[in-house]
């Protein structure tokens, strides 16, 4: 769009909470400044519906890429959502009906001609477990039931399985449970909330103490590198936020197999930007949402992925 400045809304947790050496957003508002783009700061408390249009009440927004004082905020403002160029939705988890009516709100942005990324109806559709689901070819043997004798059927055939919730992040409430566990039943009991809760569970995959590694997907595209969550010795969840060490790596042949055939699928649904979870040589989670890892990378192997990011989202506007 030359000679005007792009004008991007970000939709995220409160700026003053976030770790800005390790934030994928702060990674992507860094470039977005770079570019002299007009930043629009808002929470989801900010957005409402008026006679069907999306309102947003918005602070501009200056960063600095310093971990002590990393931005500062304009004067609160009323916009009109559809009139911005775009808007990431950056709000992590969890993925309540409160995100969910967050995205009816942004779709009513994008219909009125702002690209929302990622796509209020793919963030809606690919629960990052659940979708999983789209490509058993490539995941684990997976089980996704409120049957607590499901489970335990599951579990004694399998002998060791990974169960958890499919609204969790971060490594919440995810269990290894063998069929030697006496703590099984009310593993399964809690997670299924006694039958009344959909939950997952799938076989273990003993490949996961050379890390959990989250692949970025730029526009379909697989970066080149994925961040390996190796967990410690007294856990078995590769997350960076229960003590799991981050560790860069190059993509294998089968981790580019996997992400060429996930990017392909949700680039045609409006996803530009999402990180998938490979366990050994299997898909464990597709995350749209609000997937991290770019800062990790970026210092790693001296890339610019919000920059890959923000070509992609300039490349959609209208010329």
């Amino acid at each position: 769009m030359p000679g005007t400045a792009i004008r991007i809304g970000m939709v995220m947790d409160p700026i003053d909470s976030i770790t800005p050496k390790k934030d994928s957003s702060f990674a992507m508002l860094l470039e977005c400044q770079r570019r002299e783009y007009e930043i629009h700061y808002m929470l989801q408390q900010d957005l409402k519906l008026i006679a069907g249009d999306a309102i947003g009440h918005s602070q501009i927004l200056t960063v600095t890429d310093d971990d002590e004082h990393w931005f500062s905020l304009g004067t609160m403002q009323e916009i009109r959502l559809g009139e911005l160029d775009a808007i990431l939705m950056r709000k992590d988890p969890p993925f309540d009906m409160e995100y969910i009516y967050t995205t009816y709100i942004l779709e009513r942005a994008e219909l009125a001609g702002a690209l929302v990324v990622n796509g209020p109806q793919a963030l809606r559709d690919m629960n990052e477990k659940a979708y999983t689901a789209w490509f058993a070819n490539c995941a684990p043997l997976t089980l996704i039931t409120r049957s607590m004798d499901e489970m335990r059927d599951f579990m004694k055939m399998h002998r060791k399985i990974v169960v958890k919730p499919l609204d969790g992040m971060g490594g919440k409430s995810i269990f290894v449970v063998s069929a030697d566990d006496n703590n099984a039943n009310v593993i399964f009991e809690t997670l299924t909330d006694y039958g009344s809760r959909f939950a997952m569970a799938q076989v273990f995959i003993p490949e996961i103490k050379a890390g959990d590694k989250r692949i970025l997907l730029v526009d379909g595209n697989p970066i080149p590198y994925a961040l390996a969550r190796i967990p410690t010795d007294s856990d078995n969840r590769g997350n960076l936020v229960m003590g799991a060490t981050g560790k860069a790596i190059e993509l294998s042949p089968r981790d580019r197999e996997i992400a060429e055939q996930v990017g392909g699928v949700i680039r045609e649904h409006g996803v530009l930007f999402a990180g998938i979870d490979v366990i050994g040589d299997y898909l464990t989670e597709v995350n749209v949402t609000s997937p991290t890892g770019i800062r990790e990378l970026d210092h790693a192997f001296d890339l610019n992925i919000a920059a890959q990011l923000m070509d992609a989202v300039e490349a959609k506007l209208p010329r």
